[in-house]
């Protein structure tokens, strides 16, 4: 790190300013949706007793997820050594700490009685993987800030990889407990699955992926700062990979519901019912969130900065699409209280839920990438995250030794 230099973000004038007062007004109009739902009850949202998490946790595990994501760039330098990574690393713990912070204020607004949050934080329930997430979210926060210092911090350099890998291995194990949340509900047939652990790792491997090299790609050109093709190229190329990865966790687990007979009715239910939740799937997780990229990531049009940044973006999208129908779509699906039965009561018991998202969610989830945005924003201009230059002379020759003789062999 040491032959790396970096610099805030150049003043961009007015620019600078009508982006982030447009960024506060949508912060406030989440806060003035929060503070309308709380003052009134959660009967002004579309949410219900059948379905108790909507769009905003949608919006909010997405970008819990994404964090531990998009600290992937930071371990590859600082844990597994790859030299040419480590001019990314201070921006990848940067955007971590902000959609984690953006996440977590969408959850916390979204409880309906934020105060309570004061309870759960002082009086701990250990068999509860809720109890644990507490514990987890906060020790991001605290490990990222310290891993940031060492990077920042000259003296403090020498530390870095023992403080990358702590928040490596703390990363994972806090994806593992997100992804727990629903693989431990056995009540839930969407839910009831040991892999949706894994499936929830490699996921935020692909979304903070995404996401991070739309910041990257932004900022630099924001900061008239040029990112070489190399280091596109395998960023891009890395993204293609997490994506194919995702994408056989998701045939693992609905090919194994398909062999479960017991599952066959919640498959049936998200791929193939008279539902929203299985255009979802099959246009906004499998089309949009995976072939599209795959396809643009792995053509020749990728040599264009535009269908990269495209590619990242429909990731994006799929992911939303993605956690509507694990979340949403998973409490829509009646409950099996007695298996070979059918049970009907005045009460909806097996009947679908049904959920209608409201504009007071919309915002509040919205919100949570507002704040994400504001803060990597602010923090670029005020601290210098951003490495003087990404062209291919000045990262690692390595790299450029490596992707150049690659280039040669194929050409052969």
């Amino acid at each position: 790190m040491k032959n790396v230099r970096f610099l805030e973000m150049k003043e961009t004038g007015q620019m600078y300013w009508l982006v982030q007062g447009v960024l506060a007004v949508v912060i406030l109009l989440g806060i003035a949706a929060a503070h309308h739902m709380e003052v009134n009850g959660h009967w002004v949202t579309g949410m219900n007793n059948q379905i108790v998490w909507g769009l905003p946790h949608v919006f909010a595990v997405f970008l819990i997820v994404t964090a531990s994501g998009e600290l992937n760039l930071a371990s590859i330098a600082s844990v597994f050594g790859k030299a040419p990574y480590k001019p990314l690393s201070r921006l990848s713990a940067l955007v971590a700490i902000a959609h984690m912070a953006g996440g977590l204020m969408i959850l916390v607004l979204d409880l309906g009685h934020p105060d309570r949050l004061i309870v759960a934080m002082t009086h701990f329930n250990l068999k509860s993987i809720f109890t644990w997430n507490i514990l987890l979210y906060t020790g991001f926060f605290a490990l990222a800030a310290v891993y940031l210092w060492t990077m920042m911090e000259r003296r403090f350099n020498p530390y870095a990889k023992a403080a990358g890998l702590m928040v490596f291995i703390w990363r994972v194990v806090l994806t593992t407990g997100t992804g727990s949340i629903f693989g431990f509900l056995v009540a839930r047939d969407a839910y009831n699955a040991a892999i949706m652990a894994p499936m929830f790792i490699v996921m935020s491997f692909s979304y903070g992926t995404a996401i991070y090299l739309m910041t990257l790609e932004t900022l630099s050109f924001w900061g008239d700062r040029h990112i070489g093709e190399v280091l596109i190229t395998r960023l891009k190329n890395l993204l293609g990979i997490f994506i194919g990865a995702s994408f056989y966790f998701f045939l693992a687990y609905h090919l194994t519901n398909l062999y479960v007979a017991q599952k066959h009715g919640v498959e049936y239910f998200l791929l193939a019912g008279d539902t929203i939740y299985p255009w979802l799937f099959w246009v906004g997780q499998i089309l949009i969130g995976t072939l599209l990229p795959l396809g643009l990531l792995y053509s020749p049009m990728a040599r264009s900065r535009l269908v990269v940044y495209l590619a990242c973006l429909l990731v994006v999208v799929g992911g939303l699409a993605q956690m509507y129908v694990t979340i949403i779509g998973g409490q829509a699906y009646p409950l099996t209280l007695f298996p070979g039965y059918d049970v009907t009561s005045s009460f909806s018991d097996g009947q679908i839920g049904y959920y209608c998202p409201t504009v007071y969610e919309a915002m509040l989830g919205i919100s949570g990438f507002a704040v994400a945005a504001f803060l990597v924003i602010l923090a670029s201009r005020m601290l210098p995250f951003l490495p003087a230059s990404l062209e291919d002379a000045d990262v690692d020759h390595r790299l450029i030794a490596k992707t150049t003789n690659s280039t040669a062999i194929s050409a052969v």
